[in-house]
């Protein structure tokens, strides 16, 4: 498993984790996890409240999970909040940066997409539509690159990059449902091949 670190966060630090998390929120267009590579940035490399490994797992595991793309910033929140001392920082940690991270976004995600329906017919708003897709792209392209960096050997490991432009090609060319995709992804993982 992961390994905890001891932290001591007063008031100050969870404003700034709560503010940096709404920051975020506003800059995560296609998702909560086009913003990872900051979240890690910030998390582990600036502050040193998580770990690599943690900052990794808690991803993985939120991916894997059932339910919204999101729950990895609540498994980071709860994560900091139990390196800084237990259960009860734990739920603090993970309430401050799911507020942070779903407040902003959600109320311009409400008021764009009012604004944006009145003003479908313009092509300032068609255009601006049209624009944001290649941003998503390049945003889970970072995203990818800092969890392949975050696993060291990875970046080096040519199987691993093989299959990523593989599966890349495989998604834009076909119509394969991506679930046989993980699943094919799973067994290559289970038998040590990547």
């Amino acid at each position: 498993m992961t390994q905890n670190i001891q932290l001591s966060l007063g008031a100050a630090d969870w404003l700034s984790l709560f503010l940096h998390f709404a920051t975020l929120s506003l800059l995560s267009v296609g998702g909560a996890i086009t913003t990872a590579p900051d979240m890690h940035r910030f998390l582990v490399d600036r502050h040193g409240w998580l770990t690599d490994p943690q900052f990794s797992a808690s991803i993985a595991i939120a991916q894997a999970a059932p339910g919204p793309n999101v729950l990895f910033v609540a498994l980071m929140g709860w994560n900091v909040g139990l390196n800084a001392g237990g259960y009860a920082t734990a739920a603090l940690g993970l309430v401050v940066t799911m507020v942070g991270v779903l407040l902003p976004s959600s109320t311009l995600t409400y008021l764009s997409a009012q604004w944006g329906h009145r003003n479908r017919h313009r092509r300032s708003v068609r255009a601006f539509k049209a624009g944001m897709a290649p941003i998503v792209v390049a945003l889970l392209v970072a995203t990818g690159w800092v969890l392949a960096g975050a696993q060291g050997a990875a970046a080096q490991n040519w199987r691993l990059w093989l299959l990523t432009a593989v599966v890349a090609v495989v998604v834009w060319r076909t119509r394969l449902h991506l679930l046989w995709l993980l699943g094919a992804g799973a067994l290559l993982g289970a038998f040590g091949w990547v």
